[in-house]
């Protein structure tokens, strides 16, 4: 092992990360990343830099695996990538979630394939779906934003070299990137 990084989460602000630091910092971190962030939040600073900050042989040491990711599926992607990136990962609470051991690799293997396996059967129900909900004559997919008559306003308005996009997004209550679309549309079909 290179590196020990710790990372440690708590959800809220009045909860406390001594039983997480101390058990980190016990095992022999060297460096110790931290977040106060539920686990459903994907935007969490200390995760993101600690995973930035890990190199080819380094550990990350989690107290409990649910502190990196709520799913199973969110834990096993993370895991994965460090795997890619020939990172190993342990957690201090579970023996079945360790990567430096023959077992441990072995259990993240075949969790590994549950949740490809899950994604595939996702895959083919959103298929499954789609395909019904065509036959029935339903289109999947986001609605247009602009109906014909506020696509006829948008055409005319582009027609005036002085036309403000912002503008007329506003107006219509749609989006910039809607209006500049629908320009970019214009012009290949013009030309």
């Amino acid at each position: 092992m290179k590196n020990i990084i710790g990372y440690i989460r708590i959800s809220t602000d009045k909860q406390n990360l001594h039983l997480q630091e101390d058990a980190l910092n016990n095992f022999g971190c060297s460096r110790i990343f931290r977040d106060i962030a539920s686990g459903k939040n994907n935007e969490r600073p200390g995760l993101k830099t600690c995973l930035d900050y890990l190199r080819e042989n380094d550990t990350l040491v989690v107290w409990k695996s649910d502190r990196l990711g709520r799913s199973t599926v969110e834990l096993l992607k993370i895991v994965d990538s460090l795997r890619d990136k020939k990172i190993n990962f342990k957690s201090l609470t579970e023996d079945l979630f360790d990567t430096t051991t023959p077992n441990g690799r072995l259990v993240f293997g075949i969790f590994a394939l549950l949740a490809e396996h899950e994604r595939d059967r996702l895959r083919e129900r959103t298929r499954a779906g789609l395909k019904a909900a065509k036959a029935r004559g339903r289109l999947g997919g986001r609605p247009k934003s602009l109906t014909s008559e506020k696509e006829k306003i948008a055409k005319d308005a582009l027609r005036n070299p002085m036309c403000n996009i912002r503008e007329v997004a506003k107006a219509l209550n749609v989006s910039m990137s809607t209006i500049y679309r629908l320009q970019k549309s214009n012009k290949t079909h013009n030309k």
